[in-house]
C-alpha cells in the first residue's frame, strides 16, 4: 500500500490551489484529501474492472457475491475457479473474459504488479495497458490508488467531471477530452487533485 506523506500532500494541494481557483475551492473545503490508497494486487485490479461503467450499487452487489467465493482472492483462484459459477455473480461475460485475461498475465508474470511500484509512470501505465481488459481508466486508477503515483490521473472519470462543473457553477459538464486538458495544468500532481475532487464531491453527497 503506496500513499503520500502529509508533508507531499500539503506541497501538491497548496501548488494546485495557487495555480487553479476550482481546486483552491475544494481544499479550502475539504482540506487534504484522504487518499484512497490500496493494494497492488490482482484482488485490486479486479474490483475496478468489476466497478468500471456500472453504477456502485450494482458494483458493490456483484463484487460481494464474488468475494464470498473466496479464502482469499487471487489470480490463481479466478482461473480455478467454476466459470459459469462465477459469471452467475453478475459478471457481463466480457468482464469475466478481463478478470481472465488479467488473471493469466499476473500468473504467467507477464504482468508483475509489485514491478509498478518502481517504474515510472508511463512505463507502468504501458505495462497494464498492455494487458486484455485493462483500459485507460482502469490503469490510471490502479496506479493512482494502489501505486501511489501523484500524476495518475482516470481522465474520463465521471465523478471527477461532475465535481469539477459544480464547483465551477456551470449548467454543461466539460467533455471528457476538454476535462483532460485542462488538467494538463495540474502535472505533476493530477491524483492530488483528482483526490480534492473526489472529496469535495462526496462531502456535498453526505
Amino acid at each position: 500500500m503506496t500513499a503520500p506523506t502529509v508533508e507531499q500532500l500539503t506541497t501538491a494541494c497548496e501548488i494546485l490551489a495557487s495555480r487553479d481557483e476550482i481546486l483552491d475551492r475544494a481544499y479550502q473545503s475539504v482540506g487534504l484529501p484522504k487518499w484512497r490508497a490500496t493494494e497492488a494486487t490482482y484482488r485490486t485490479l479486479a474490483r475496478i474492472v468489476v466497478y468500471q461503467l456500472i453504477s456502485t450499487k450494482a458494483a458493490d452487489a456483484i463484487w460481494q457475491r464474488i468475494e464470498a467465493r473466496y479464502a482469499q482472492m487471487s489470480a490463481a483462484a479466478v482461473l480455478g475457479d467454476d466459470q459459469e459459477a462465477l459469471r452467475a455473480c453478475g459478471l457481463s461475460r466480457p468482464k469475466l473474459s478481463h478478470l481472465n485475461s488479467i488473471a493469466t498475465a499476473v500468473e504467467t508474470g507477464t504482468l508483475n504488479l509489485q514491478n509498478l511500484i518502481d517504474a515510472p509512470i508511463d512505463d507502468a501505465r504501458q505495462q497494464l495497458l498492455a494487458v486484455k481488459g485493462i483500459g485507460p481508466w482502469s490503469a490510471d486508477t490502479f496506479l493512482m490508488n494502489a501505486v501511489g503515483h501523484l500524476d495518475a490521473f482516470p481522465a474520463g472519470d465521471v465523478g471527477l467531471i461532475e465535481a469539477h462543473k459544480r464547483l465551477s457553477g456551470v449548467e454543461i459538464r466539460l467533455t471528457a477530452k476538454a476535462f483532460t486538458q485542462l488538467a494538463e495544468d495540474w502535472r505533476p500532481y493530477r491524483a492530488v487533485a483528482a483526490h480534492l475532487l473526489y472529496d469535495w464531491y462526496n462531502s456535498t453527497r453526505n
